[in-house]
């Protein structure tokens, strides 16, 4: 999985603030609020996103609700998993990725770890 383009991520970004699901009338709503964009670019964001699997969508009357494929959450640990796997030195990503936690996160982190289903280590 890719990461977003710069329109993509507003776009799912408001998408996610809204539950995940929405049409392109109440994206563009939000979108308004910040900056001017007409309509056809945020469908047009949206068909995109949808032709390459990120959304799903059901025909409402005259248009579409669009659906995330994955959550916020679940994109992020895709793009962390793809950046884990693109390197040759996992570990020194990881040292990296860790040395730059607050004490909040590295705890957060720690808990996670011991609350993780019996899986195999690698």
């Amino acid at each position: 999985m890719r990461g977003f383009g710069e329109l993509e991520t507003v776009v799912m970004d408001q998408l996610w603030s809204l539950g995940g699901t929405a049409t392109v009338r109440e994206i563009l709503e939000k979108l308004q609020v910040e900056r001017a964009i007409a309509y056809t670019t945020v469908l047009s964001t949206m068909d995109n996103l949808h032709r390459k699997g990120h959304l799903t969508r059901e025909r409402i009357g005259k248009a579409h609700r669009y659906q995330a494929v994955l959550s916020h959450a679940e994109h992020t640990a895709s793009l962390m998993r793809q950046a884990l796997n693109s390197d040759e030195d996992s570990e020194a990503v990881l040292t990296h990725f860790v040395g730059e936690m607050s004490e909040d996160e590295l705890t957060r982190l720690q808990q996670v770890l011991s609350s993780r289903p019996g899986k195999p280590r690698r």
